[in-house]
């Protein structure tokens, strides 16, 4: 039995090693995953990784080569203008008409996705004020800021009112506060029960998932909530150091025993070790041979981004280049 063709109604999407191959070059390579109704689902991972091959694929714009999967119970191979009818979709490129007023542009999604004339109104009205763009609705396109641009393709992405949203890469080029007052905006909506599947490489940002999956050369190598990428996923160990002129000390650390990687966070350095009774004194071995006294080392929770590196470092030691 196909688990991805009998999702049950908690379900709003499903898929069974879903694989996309071009010519030579495996894109996608057999995921599978279920996302539940109303959450916020994070897909994560460095350019290139086979995020946005993905979201095409499940948004019925790109065959799978192989595989299955439903979204919003629809087939991902047979019943692609369905699944069409019934999300929204946002790309990092707002695909929006720069031409048209904000109002204009609204009305034109609203036919594309044939909303229904006697609601048209009150549904641009509620997209004017969740965007909170009251004050532009008159204005060329052209004319907005990223941010504002931002809210107004989320809001013709929703005015059909999908169940399930689809937003890859959403927030790229905009800045922290605009990012901030977006992911206000998605938490609202999946308080009423919308599906939001978001693709994003701000680790940041991945904390206001409800769950997340790391994507990474076309293959899944994690999966969990915030909290369990942390404490299950994550083997290793992480430091926090705090030294003066931090820049300087990085590739030092990076050299002591037990030290997997050591990155700037800030003005600090995350050290991921395999054992902090091990990395710690020889760390203060390096300081003392540089007469360094001036200097803080302690063991911390992980960061999501700690996971990431962590994690994609262990896979490709343990899938070395061909």
């Amino acid at each position: 039995m196909n688990p991805a063709l009998n999702a049950g109604p908690d379900i709003a999407v499903s898929v069974s090693a879903l694989e996309k191959v071009f010519g030579n070059f495996t894109a996608v390579n057999k995921i599978s995953f279920d996302i539940n109704r109303g959450e916020i689902f994070g897909f994560l991972g460095p350019n290139g990784a086979g995020k946005s091959t993905t979201i095409r694929m499940l948004c019925g714009i790109l065959m799978p080569t192989s595989g299955s999967g439903t979204v919003a119970g629809f087939d991902i191979i047979k019943e692609q203008e369905d699944i069409k009818q019934n999300i929204g979709y946002m790309s990092q490129k707002f695909s929006l008409y720069d031409d048209l007023t904000v109002e204009e542009n609204i009305e034109f999604y609203a036919g594309i996705y044939a909303v229904p004339r006697k609601d048209r109104k009150a549904r641009q009205e509620s997209i004017i004020k969740m965007a909170g763009i009251e004050e532009f609705r008159k204005s060329l396109t052209k004319t907005l800021s990223g941010g504002w641009k931002q809210r107004l393709a989320l809001g013709c992405a929703i005015i059909h009112q999908p169940k399930i949203i689809f937003l890859d890469e959403p927030t790229s080029g905009v800045d922290p506060i605009t990012r901030a007052n977006f992911w206000s905006i998605i938490k609202e909506m999946a308080s009423r029960g919308v599906t939001v599947f978001v693709t994003t490489h701000y680790m940041d940002e991945a904390e206001n998932c409800n769950r997340m999956t790391l994507i990474y050369k076309g293959t899944m190598i994690a999966i969990g909530t915030p909290q369990e990428m942390k404490t299950k996923v994550m083997k290793d160990e992480v430091l926090e150091v705090t030294v003066p002129i931090a820049e300087d000390w990085v590739d030092r650390i990076q050299r002591a025993k037990g030290v997997k990687e050591s990155a700037l966070f800030s003005t600090k350095i995350h050290a991921v070790v395999e054992d902090s009774l091990t990395s710690i004194p020889a760390i203060k071995e390096i300081f003392a041979e540089n007469n360094l006294t001036d200097y803080d080392i302690r063991k911390i929770m992980p960061s999501l981004e700690d996971v990431f590196v962590s994690s994609i470092e262990a896979y490709d030691k343990e899938h070395p280049a061909k």
